[in-house]
């Protein structure tokens, strides 16, 4: 990993409007369509805002990175639908599917213009490629919120963003991690990062990197 720590100071967003109320929604206590700044996420009603804002945790990566960059963090709902035209998800119904890595990787590149890569990465490549530079969204289970938690029964399904590198952990930007916890600059060490990531992800940087 990397010899020395590297953390780049990326603004964090939720896949919720309401970063505070990230464990009330998923333990069910607030039901996300009671969210009280749902308007700010592009959604026409509630109710689509809730629906989609289980499945945002890509799109909130997407904002992270274009926040830092181009210092812009356009709504949720305005990017979903992006990558619905791109193939990026794919809605049947009231299922979706992705974000599907390959085409959400063509849609960063020519919409947004940012380098952009699709890979199977093993931890040490996640941190090389933070290291010089980028971000990388990567596939891990969301029980990743709590790391010391019990074993995951699969990897991957949620997409966190690496943020940072030192040589005992990984520094994430959760977009469903628990606020005062694991939502920003969460330290996760390598050891258990491998427990949760599929060995997949998308590395993004800036033009021409």
């Amino acid at each position: 990993m990397a010899d020395e720590a590297v953390v780049h100071q990326v603004p964090y967003h939720s896949q919720w409007e309401s970063a505070e109320l990230v464990r009330a929604i998923i333990d069910g206590q607030v039901d996300a369509a009671e969210d009280p700044r749902w308007g700010q996420s592009g959604a026409g009603t509630p109710e689509e805002y809730a629906w989609w804002s289980w499945r945002l945790c890509g799109v909130a990566c997407l904002r992270m990175a274009l926040d830092h960059w181009w210092g812009l963090a356009p709504p949720a709902l305005t990017l979903a639908e992006e990558c619905v035209a791109a193939g990026a998800y794919v809605r049947d119904g009231e299922s979706l599917r992705g974000l599907i890595h390959t085409p959400f990787a063509a849609y960063a590149r020519e919409r947004w213009g940012l380098a952009a890569r699709a890979a199977e990465l093993a931890p040490e490549e996640v941190s090389a490629a933070v290291a010089d530079g980028g971000l990388v969204m990567v596939s891990v289970h969301p029980a990743i919120r709590e790391p010391a938690g019990p074993e995951p029964v699969r990897r991957g399904g949620h997409l966190v963003l690496a943020v940072g590198t030192t040589e005992t952990a990984v520094v994430l930007h959760n977009p469903s991690g628990f606020p005062g916890e694991s939502q920003s600059f969460a330290h996760v060490p390598w050891r258990a990062f491998a427990r949760f990531y599929s060995g997949r992800g998308i590395v993004l940087g800036p033009p021409g990197t």
